[in-house]
């Protein structure tokens, strides 16, 4: 096995298939491993990572679990202050955080910054929730009392991706500490600068070893997993590494929770304007590259509509503007890094080879950096990589089909169960797609949304457990039925 500068070791939680992963570290066994990045707008070196060994992520467990009882018996109220006020220096920080993964993932200026300010409301709204899920009062002998109480679990591993990393991490994280929680947070390699950085803010607001970060890569990631310490691991990645994750949790008896991967599909019903459905396609395959879990990575067409959306599509794809991240005029970045691109590129050859036609896009570009062309492909075949693994690119594969119900029929027909977005203006047809598609979130009509407060379960390949939302806090914690009499 190679080693690579964008290598993703083993277990690397990176929302993308393990194509391009290695196993070894860059460096001799003997010293500090370290990873070489490389600037994917420019392609040149970059900071380089330094994973922790054993001993590093056994001293910070058990710091953080000698941190616990503390943190545990800390009124709830002056945990959710400590959470605002975290999120009042996420915050303040908003511009640097913006800039820190602009500069190690290629995410556009404007929407880095978002992404730190989704990240300080995720701290607060925390705050607020935590308050109200303590437990419940049961109706029992009036002469005595029965309660289910709700208590924290002990040290939370909390393992992010690199693609939209400040949300990731805050939601869990938020959810963690506002129960009784402590955490120990490792992000993705990819994004480690933001993940660290993130972290040291949340923790000024801390007391100490309640919230530890760790640096490193896969095998990293392997030894917080299998520390006997921790009580629960919250990952949030590719499915290959969620499912190591749960296979090495699990034999020891700590509770998993997972989102991993996504092969969203969208499916565009007869009636709907080509020109809305084009543009929802668009904003949900290119956002970010189509580096995002919930990204549309197949669009099954009704053949009625099926000529004017992919010529939309096309023009929409065409007019895109690709390049620095930083230029405001910029409407696509790069990919991560060298290794993402590959498997964008085999993907696409794939279908290509097997008779998908090529509309526009579906090559890399001519110039330093990961950058890879907006990409449009018409009457894909099926059993391609293209339409069964995750791509993670800026890439829309069309699949013609005869009607609506043959859409929802083959959009269901996959190993992830995510996401997936209907356009349609039959309220039958949308309340039919709530029904019929086995997934854990039903968009219908935009592609991106949804209310606060809302939760929801991924189904086979994607994962499983509540990630967001207030159900999150429940998974964080554990029932004790308590009866209390008097003597007499």
């Amino acid at each position: 096995m190679t080693t690579t500068s964008t290598a993703r070791p083993a277990a690397e939680p990176a929302d993308q298939p393990t194509a391009g992963r290695t196993d070894e570290p860059t460096t001799a066994p003997s010293g500090p491993r370290r990873l070489e990045r490389s600037d994917p707008t420019t392609g040149r070196p970059g900071t380089p990572v330094r994973c922790a060994g054993p001993d590093e992520v056994d001293a910070a467990v058990r710091a953080a679990a000698a941190a616990w009882p503390a943190w545990r018996a800390t009124p709830p109220g002056e945990r959710a202050g400590a959470l605002r006020e975290a999120a009042r220096a996420v915050r303040e920080a908003a511009d640097e955080l913006g800039a820190l993964l602009r500069a190690t993932t290629g995410r556009l200026e404007n929407e880095a910054r978002a992404s730190a300010e989704v990240a300080a409301e995720l701290f607060e709204e925390a705050a607020v929730a935590g308050l109200g899920r303590a437990g419940r009062v049961l109706a029992g002998d009036p002469a005595a009392l029965d309660v289910v109480r709700r208590e924290p679990r002990g040290v939370v591993a909390v393992i992010t991706p690199w693609n939209d990393p400040y949300p990731a991490a805050a939601g869990l994280i938020a959810a963690a500490l506002v129960t009784g929680n402590v955490v120990v947070h490792k992000p993705s390699e990819r994004s480690d600068a933001p993940g660290v950085r993130l972290a040291e803010l949340v923790a000024s607001a801390l007391p100490a070893d309640v919230l530890r970060v760790v640096s490193g890569d896969g095998a990293t990631g392997e030894a917080i997993v299998a520390h006997d310490d921790v009580a629960l691991v919250a990952h949030v990645g590719s499915t290959a590494a969620g499912r190591r994750i749960a296979a090495t949790a699990g034999a020891r008896g700590a509770k998993v929770l997972l989102e991993n991967g996504g092969k969203d599909p969208i499916v565009v019903d007869a009636g709907v304007d080509p020109a809305l459905a084009a543009r929802q396609i668009a904003t949900g395959a290119f956002t970010n590259g189509g580096q995002l879990c919930t990204a549309v990575e197949r669009a099954y067409v009704v053949e009625d509509v099926a000529d004017a959306v992919v010529a939309e599509l096309a023009r929409i794809a065409q007019d895109l503007r690709v390049g620095d991240p930083g230029d405001d005029a910029t409407t696509m970045g790069p990919l991560v890094d060298e290794d993402q691109l590959a498997v964008v590129e085999e993907h696409v050859r794939g279908a290509v080879a097997a008779g998908a036609e090529v509309v526009t896009g579906a090559d890399r570009l001519d110039r330093p950096g990961s950058f890879y062309a907006p990409t449009v492909l018409d009457r894909c075949p099926d059993d391609v990589a293209l339409l069964t693994e995750e791509t993670f690119g800026p890439v829309v594969p069309v699949v013609r089909v005869a009607d609506f119900e043959e859409g929802l029929r083959r959009a269901s027909a996959s190993a992830y169960g995510l996401a997936a977005t209907v356009l349609t203006p039959s309220l039958d047809h949308a309340l039919r797609a709530a029904d019929a598609l086995d997934v854990g979130t039903v968009k219908i009509n935009a592609v991106f949304g949804g209310a606060p407060g809302g939760s929801a379960d991924p189904r086979r390949g994607s994962g499983g457990g509540a990630g967001y939302g207030p159900d999150l806090l429940d998974e964080l914690t554990v029932r004790k039925a308590i009866h209390l009499e008097g003597l007499a």
